[in-house]
């Protein structure tokens, strides 16, 4: 099954009166979004800066919460550091946020960010002390088609259970083999593509179940990021 989410059928959201944008794949519980949260996957937002902004300090706990710098430059300020930190594209920041932690954050115009929460029983991590981790561009070698983000052969490892992100660069033909106990969701950040001959376009937002083989044609380079989560969860989730 493949399911292909418009940016127009994601929810939207802003900041700042509109300094920050965001387009939701999944949105919060009572976001009019097409898509719901599912697996251990609770929230994606993909935000777009058009000016220099600061969304300021607020809180979290429980989720593990991670930013992925897509485009520029971001500063991020928590109530465990407490300092300004620097994070530019190619980053990925991790909050583990716990029994609570409080965190602002900054975007320099023309930034571009995905925020995924994902669900790690959070019965459990709401007793635990809150923690975070920046990862620098330079530690994530790209395999040939695949750059490893979150799993096996990262150095990003998180409590939600069987996780594992990855970004996959087509610029001509690639099949991509799918296990049947996992969702896949895939968002084109870039270029034009068909996937099992249906035509993705940039912002697009894909889940794919019950699938054994994505057989990807691309014209020009594309890039994917794609978050590979479990069917079945050992735990009772948020939602």
């Amino acid at each position: 099954m493949i399911k292909i989410f418009k940016k127009s059928d994601q929810a939207y959201g802003e900041f700042n009166n509109g300094d920050i944008i965001e387009n939701k794949p999944i949105g919060f519980p009572g976001e009019n979004t097409s898509i719901k949260a599912y697996s251990n996957l609770f929230y994606w937002a993909h935000a777009s800066a058009k000016v220099d902004s600061t969304i300021g300090l607020h809180p979290h706990r429980g989720f593990e919460i991670m930013t992925f710098v897509l485009e520029g430059e971001i500063r991020h300020y928590d109530t465990i550091i407490e300092k300004w930190i620097d994070l530019k594209k190619g980053d990925i920041q991790l909050i583990q946020s716990g029994s609570g932690i409080s965190h602002s954050e900054f975007m320099q115009k023309n930034s571009s960010i995905f925020q995924i929460w994902f669900d790690p029983d959070i019965s459990k991590t709401m007793q635990q002390k809150a923690k975070y981790q920046d990862y620098r561009s330079d530690m994530f070698n790209q395999e040939k088609n695949i750059t490893k983000l979150v799993g096996k052969n990262s150095p990003i490892k998180i409590e939600s259970e069987n996780i594992e992100i990855f970004k996959l660069f087509v610029e001509e033909n690639y099949n991509l083999k799918l296990e049947p106990n996992f969702y896949y969701s895939i968002y084109l950040i870039n270029g034009e593509a068909k996937i099992n001959n249906v035509v993705i376009e940039k912002d697009n937002f894909i889940k794919i179940y019950n699938q054994e083989m994505l057989e990807i044609n691309s014209k020009k380079k594309s890039e994917f990021f794609v978050v590979k989560s479990p069917k079945k969860i050992s735990y009772k989730t948020y939602i």
